[in-house]
C-alpha cells in the first residue's frame, strides 16, 4: 500500500510540475500517465464493434460513418462526467448513488453490469476461437468439435487470467499491463487501417463520399441509404415498398446495435473504479478527459471507420458474376446463393402468392431470372462473415500474410475484451459484497466472468443464445440511459458534489452536453426495447419472439416501478 501511495504522490507531483512548465510538458505527462482510457478502448473494440461496423458498411456503405462517431462522442461526454464526479468526490459511485440518488438505480446498475459481463464474454471467446481456426492456426490443426472449442477457450482463459492478475499489482507489473493493452489496441488499429490504406492506394475508395458519410443524416432511420437507395428507386412502387421495408428494418437494428457497442453499461462501471484503484483524485481530472479522448475515442473511431469503409468497398451492393447471372446453374455457384435465395423467395411471394404453388425447380428458375438490381439489394441484406474482410489485404500482402495480420487484429479485439470484462466483474463483485478491491472477492468476480465466457460452446447457440441475447441487450440498453441520467443527477447534486459542483457557464455546458447524450441513449434504448416488445401485438410472431417480448416488457415495468418506489422512499427519508 505504501508503494502505491508513493507512486500516486509521484504522479500527482508530475502533473503539478507539468502544469507550471506549460502545454508541452503537460501533454508529455498525460501520455506517460494514461491508462483507464485504454482499458475502455480494449473493451469497446470487441466483437460487437467489429460486427456492428461490418454490417453498417454492408448495408449502408460509407453513408453511415457518422453513427459510431456520434455514439462515441456522446459516450466520452458521459464518461468524462462520471470521471469528474468520481475524482471530485473520491466516493465509489455505487455507494454514492445508493446514498444520494436512489438505491434501486445503484443496484440495477451493478446487476446489469455483472449480467452483461458474463453473457457478452461468451462471443469474445468464440471470436478468439474463430480467429485461431480461420486465420492464425488453421481448421485442420484445431478442428471444429466442442472439445476443440473448450480446449482453446481454456487456454485463452488462463492467458487472460494471468494478464488480469497483473493489473492488481502496482509498479512494474501494472506498467506491463498498460503496455500490453496499448499494444493490443495499437495492433487492432494498424491491422484495420492497413486494409483502408491498400484500398486507397488501389484507387478503390471515393474519399468525397467517405467524408460526406461523417455528416449525420437522421432520414436514414426511415429510408434506405447508400447505393442501395438508388437501386430501390429504379423499381416499381410495389417493389420499392417491399425492399424499403426490409432494408429499413435491418438498418434500424444495425444502427442501434452499432451505437450500443460504443459505450455499454459495463463501461460506465469500469471507468470510475479503474481510476480509484490507481489512486487518482482531483488533480487527475484533466488527465482523465485526455485519456478518454486519446485512449478510447480515437482508436475506436479509426478502427470502426476503417471496418465500415473496407466492408462497404467489398460488400455494399456488390454481387459476384455468378450471383448476377440469369442462368440457374451459374447462379448456384455463388457462395451467396443460399442466403440470398431466402430473401429473393420472399420478394417473389410478395409479388405473387402463386409462387408458393410452383415446384422447386420452377421457383429456382424464377429466382435466377430476377433483375441484377434486386440481387444487389438482396446481397446487402446478407449477413457476412467478418473474416471475409481479410481477403481485402490479400493482393497487398499475399493470402497467408493477410490471414495472419487480420487474424491477429481480430484475436486482439476478442482477447482484450475478455480481459476487461473479467476485470469489470471483479470490481462489481467487490462492491456487491462490500469487500476491498484487489482481494479474494475481486479474483472470484474476474474468474466467474471468464468461466461463464469459456463455456460458450454449451450456451451461445440456438434458442439459448436467443434468450441470453434478449435479456442482456434489452436490460443493458434499458439501464444505459438510466445510468446516464443517474450521473446527470449526480453532477447536479449539491449534497454529493459540494463545492466541487460546477457553476455558471460550466454547469450550463455540462448539462447541455450530458442532456443531449441522455436523450440519445433514451431514443436508442426505447427503439431497441420496442423492437423486442412489438411481437406481443403480432399474431404471426414466433413463440420465442412473443415470450421474449413479454419478458422484456415485464422486466421494464417492474424495474421502473421499483425506481419510483426508491425515489419515494428517499424523499420520505429526506423529509424525516
Amino acid at each position: 500500500m505504501s508503494e502505491q501511495l508513493s507512486k500516486v504522490e509521484a504522479d500527482r507531483k508530475l502533473l503539478r510540475d507539468a502544469q507550471q512548465q506549460g502545454p508541452g510538458a503537460l501533454l508529455s505527462a498525460f501520455v506517460r500517465l494514461s491508462g483507464p482510457g485504454w482499458l475502455q478502448s480494449a473493451i469497446t473494440l470487441g466483437g460487437g464493434s467489429l460486427a456492428g461496423a461490418l454490417f453498417l458498411g454492408v448495408l449502408g456503405g460509407t453513408s453511415l460513418l457518422w453513427l459510431q462517431l456520434m455514439a462515441i462522442v456522446m459516450g466520452v461526454i458521459m464518461l468524462s462526467a462520471i470521471s469528474y464526479v468520481t475524482l471530485s468526490t473520491g466516493e465509489k459511485p455505487f455507494q454514492a448513488i445508493n446514498t444520494h440518488i436512489n438505491p434501486v438505480l445503484g443496484w440495477g446498475w451493478l446487476i446489469a453490469t455483472c449480467m452483461a459481463n458474463m453473457i457478452w464474454c461468451m462471443p469474445q471467446f468464440g471470436l478468439c476461437y474463430d480467429a485461431l481456426r480461420k486465420n492464425l492456426v488453421g481448421s485442420q490443426a484445431i478442428g471444429d468439435s466442442d472439445s476443440a472449442k473448450f480446449a482453446v477457450s481454456g487456454m485463452v482463459l488462463v492467458a487472460a487470467a494471468i494478464v488480469v492478475l497483473l493489473n492488481g499489482r502496482q509498479g512494474f507489473a501494472a506498467k506491463v499491463f498498460d503496455w500490453f493493452l496499448k499494444a493490443l489496441v495499437g495492433m487492432v488499429v494498424i491491422c484495420f487501417f492497413g486494409v483502408v490504406v491498400y484500398l486507397s492506394i488501389d484507387g478503390a475508395l471515393d474519399w468525397g463520399a467517405i467524408l460526406a458519410g461523417f455528416v449525420p443524416d437522421l432520414q436514414q432511420w426511415s429510408q434506405p441509404t447508400g447505393d442501395v437507395a438508388g437501386l430501390v428507386a429504379t423499381l416499381p412502387p410495389s417493389l420499392q415498398e417491399f425492399w424499403s421495408g426490409k432494408i429499413v428494418t435491418e438498418q434500424r437494428a444495425v444502427m442501434i446495435g452499432a451505437a450500443a457497442t460504443a459505450v455499454g453499461i459495463n463501461m460506465t462501471f469500469l471507468l470510475p473504479y479503474s481510476m480509484l484503484n490507481r489512486g487518482w483524485d482531483k488533480p487527475f481530472r484533466g488527465l482523465a478527459r485526455f485519456d478518454l479522448s486519446t485512449g478510447m475515442a480515437i482508436p475506436y473511431v479509426l478502427v470502426t471507420s476503417c471496418v465500415v469503409i473496407a466492408s462497404a468497398s467489398s460488400f455494399h451492393a456488390k454481387v459476384d458474376d455468378s450471383f448476377r447471372s440469369t442462368e440457374l446453374a451459374e447462379m448456384q455457384k455463388s457462395p451467396m446463393f443460399e442466403k440470398g435465395r431466402k430473401l429473393l423467395e420472399a420478394r417473389l411471394l410478395h409479388e405473387s402468392a402463386d409462387f408458393a404453388a410452383l415446384d422447386e425447380a420452377s421457383q429456382l428458375e424464377r429466382i435466377a431470372a430476377l433483375p441484377v438490381a434486386e440481387k444487389q439489394i438482396a446481397s446487402s441484406l446478407i449477413k457476412r462473415d467478418a473474416f471475409q474482410l481479410s481477403e481485402s489485404l490479400a493482393p497487398l500482402l499475399g493470402q497467408n500474410l493477410a490471414n495472419l495480420v487480420f487474424g491477429l487484429g481480430v484475436f486482439g479485439m476478442g482477447f482484450s475484451s475478455i480481459i476487461i470484462l473479467m476485470l469489470i466483474n471483479g470490481y462489481a463483485f467487490c462492491e456487491m459484497l462490500g469487500k476491498p478491491q484487489g482481494g479474494a472477492a475481486h479474483v472470484v468476480g474476474c474468474l466467474i466472468a471468464g468461466l461463464a465466457g469459456a463455456i460458450w460452446p454449451l450456451v451461445w447457440s440456438g434458442d439459448t443464445q436467443f434468450w441470453l441475447a434478449i435479456l442482456a441487450s434489452s436490460f443493458g440498453m434499458m439501464l444505459l440511459p438510466i445510468a446516464y441520467f443517474t450521473f446527470f443527477m449526480m453532477m447536479n447534486s449539491s449534497t454529493l458534489m459540494g463545492k466541487e459542483k460546477p457553476t455558471g457557464v460550466r454547469m450550463l455546458a455540462w448539462n447541455l452536453l450530458m442532456g443531449v447524450s441522455v436523450l440519445g441513449a433514451v431514443a436508442a434504448a426505447g427503439s431497441a426495447i420496442w423492437e423486442k416488445v412489438t411481437p406481443i401485438f403480432n399474431e404471426h410472431a414466433k413463440q420465442n419472439e412473443w415470450l421474449g417480448g413479454l419478458v422484456v416488457s415485464g422486466v421494464a415495468i417492474v424495474y421502473i416501478m421499483l425506481v419510483v418506489v426508491g425515489f419515494i422512499a428517499k424523499s420520505k427519508r429526506s423529509v424525516a
